[in-house]
């Protein structure tokens, strides 16, 4: 090969790299600029989130906790703190750190598109509860307040989150936080379970392996500082002090509450016949609008018509039709204790 071919390959090869390197807005360094104010911006916002619920929740705010929350360095935490106080988004007293009034906008901007991602993914698809939160965190930097509008009016203006959270209204109002922990019950209480937190994940899977919800009754019966004992839909649940403050409950003070145990559809024996008292509040979306569809609705007769080689699914008579439902949406189907 003749140099001037040579020269002429490594020449294009040259200018090849250069414009891959430089190219305006696509190129590698223009690329890695988007990344770094992509970061920067995620944790600004996760630290005015942090923000935000420390003072909803009444909690000293300092930096060494946003240090932590954000999982980054305390000089790193710096840097954000110095950059919200130039954005005039928050201010500093002392040691304590609070947000302006454009801070705390800011913030709930962040917390409504976070929530309502939630509600989405719960009544609308099939994730896994327990991924709901980190899809929501990926989502939250990404929507503009038009984008949540959008989602907002789609899945019917919801007020709540599947957690029990508020969701900001587009103006930026949200209710003042209502109930008590589920620790500061008095034994003999019933209550409705308003709120369950979903951090840390550790505590929130532990939670949501006991089949803990929003919407659930509950029947104080021990409260010590070694466990929590109640009943939850007629079942016995004990749980450690330290998971039982991550639930919020609002106590029934007025309502006659369902005494007794709760009799679920799973529990019908052939031959017999119930009736539908209502369905467990963690069947949600698509799968619950099916059951409805199907009759599931309270004051409905139903009984069993046959049983499958394994007992599931069992095929039920319901309102005229044979209806097949597997074991773990039968164990949410309450019935009437008669």
């Amino acid at each position: 090969m003749s140099e001037p071919i040579v020269l002429l390959i490594i020449g294009i090869i040259a200018v090849i790299f250069f414009i891959t390197l430089f190219y305006p807005n696509k190129g590698i360094i223009a690329e890695w600029k988007k990344s770094k104010y992509a970061n920067k911006k995620v944790l600004i916002e996760d630290a005015l989130k942090y923000l935000y619920n420390c003072e909803y929740n009444n909690i000293n705010c300092t930096l060494t906790g946003i240090a932590g929350n954000l999982a980054i360095s305390p000089d790193h935490a710096t840097e954000i703190i110095s950059k919200l106080e130039e954005m005039e988004l928050i201010t500093a007293h002392q040691d304590a750190l609070s947000l302006t009034s454009d801070g705390k906008s800011y913030a709930l901007r962040i917390i409504r598109v976070h929530r309502l991602w939630e509600k989405y993914l719960a009544d609308e698809t099939s994730v896994q509860e327990m991924e709901w939160h980190q899809k929501a965190e990926e989502v939250e930097h990404q929507l503009s307040p038009e984008q949540a509008n959008q989602l907002a009016a789609q899945i019917g203006n919801p007020v709540f989150d599947p957690h029990g959270d508020p969701i900001p209204s587009s103006a930026g109002d949200i209710p003042e936080k209502r109930g008590k922990l589920l620790t500061e019950m008095n034994p003999g209480e019933f209550a409705i379970i308003t709120h369950v937190e979903d951090e840390p994940h550790a505590i929130y899977s532990q939670i949501i392996a006991e089949g803990l919800y929003p919407g659930m009754q509950i029947r104080m019966l021990e409260l010590s500082d070694k466990r929590i004992k109640f009943v939850a839909n007629g079942e016995e649940c004990i749980l450690s002090p330290l998971i039982a403050k991550s639930i919020t409950v609002g106590v029934m003070k007025f309502e006659k509450p369902i005494e007794g145990k709760f009799r679920s559809l799973s529990d019908l024996k052939v031959g017999e016949k119930g009736k539908i008292l209502g369905i467990a509040k963690s069947l949600r979306g698509q799968q619950r609008r099916r059951l409805m569809d199907f009759g599931i609705v309270p004051g409905t007769e139903v009984e069993i018509e046959m049983k499958g080689l394994w007992d599931d699914p069992i095929a039920y008579r319901i309102r005229g039709a044979t209806v097949a439902l597997r074991k773990n949406q039968t164990d949410k189907i309450y019935l009437i204790n008669e």
